[in-house]
């Protein structure tokens, strides 16, 4: 009888914690928190399409952690045949043009599935997080997180979360209507061995020459510069990165400011506006991404970003020259 009571005492005790592990794993932020690290720490292959309006675009990735460093192999499977190589994060483009192939070596944003921030609690402070039901991805099983706006100055999120890995299997952004204007989905997915890195190369062509294009003249800035400083910036973004490039065919370099807010991301344009130079002016928009333009005490200002409309222009009316 005593046996039977510490037996039961023991289930009391247990059932408690077990309940609660489980509800942990059903709480959205931490699913958002198990994708972002298995995007970068899995060793996945698979084939995604990407599809904005019209437009539609299928990619094989082949991705490895791997002596602690990220490998990432990207490939067009329609369209011009195009290939990007990713270490860590530098990435190498190839690039089939007439009768070559061009290779542009350049740092470039990561892309699907790694989309979320290392740090999700970034986040909490523009989106409110919820879970969504089930979804079938690629022949897997997703738990659907909803990610939704604080304000007007981001979209909305649906995201489909691999139910065994935790790797993100789907990303649709959303407009504030609740309207699809951007997804991205695996159709297939499968894990990798972790001991071989022989798909670590591109498709060479020896037919073809290969021809390394010119490196963009990239400087980091610290502060803002240039004569010209930020007022208030709408809520949830902060600056993350500032060059200055010196681009071809431009006699002075353009100073290029990104911010985000853990998710989305804005680039800020800023250049001197030549005599000749037809001025930008106005708002314009083309499936998620809006740009807006100003001329300001002769500069030209663009912003532009896969955001709502408010948010150029608001980072955009931000920029005043002068002293600061």
């Amino acid at each position: 009888m005593l046996r039977v009571l510490l037996l039961l005492l023991a289930l009391t005790f247990c059932l408690p914690l077990r309940a609660a592990g489980a509800d942990s794993e059903r709480d959205p932020w931490l699913l958002l928190e198990k994708a972002s690290r298995a995007a970068h720490q899995l060793n996945y292959r698979g084939i995604f399409v990407y599809q904005a309006g019209k437009v539609m675009h299928s990619m094989r990735i082949s991705h490895m952690n791997y002596a602690n460093g990220e490998y990432v192999r990207l490939m067009s499977l329609d369209g011009t045949p195009r290939e990007v190589l990713r270490q860590g994060k530098e990435m190498v483009i190839y690039n089939p043009g007439n009768g070559k192939v061009l290779i542009d070596k350049r740092k470039l944003p990561i892309t699907f599935p790694a989309i979320l921030p290392d740090f999700i609690d970034r986040l909490r402070a523009s989106y409110q997080a919820r879970l969504g039901g089930e979804e079938r991805v690629g022949e897997r099983n997703g738990v659907v997180v909803h990610l939704e706006p604080r304000d007007g100055y981001r979209y909305g999120y649906r995201f489909a979360v691999d139910s065994e890995h935790g790797l993100l299997l789907k990303s649709v952004m959303l407009n504030e209507r609740g309207d699809v204007i951007e997804q991205v989905a695996f159709n297939q997915l499968a894990l990798m061995d972790g001991n071989n890195m022989d798909w670590f190369q591109p498709d060479i062509d020896r037919r073809k020459t290969y021809e390394m294009q010119p490196e963009e003249t990239v400087t980091p800035i610290a502060a803002a510069g240039g004569g010209w400083t930020l007022t208030e910036l709408p809520p949830g973004y902060v600056k993350v990165g500032h060059v200055r490039r010196n681009q071809p065919g431009k006699s002075v370099p353009v100073d290029h400011v990104v911010f985000s807010d853990g998710l989305a991301s804005v680039s800020l344009f800023i250049e001197v506006l030549a005599g000749n130079a037809t001025p930008k002016v106005g708002l314009t928009s083309r499936g998620a991404t809006n740009v807006y333009a100003q001329v300001v005490e002769g500069y030209q200002v663009i912003v532009v970003g896969e955001v709502p409309q408010a948010t150029v222009k608001r980072i955009a009316e931000a920029v005043s020259f002068g002293k600061p």
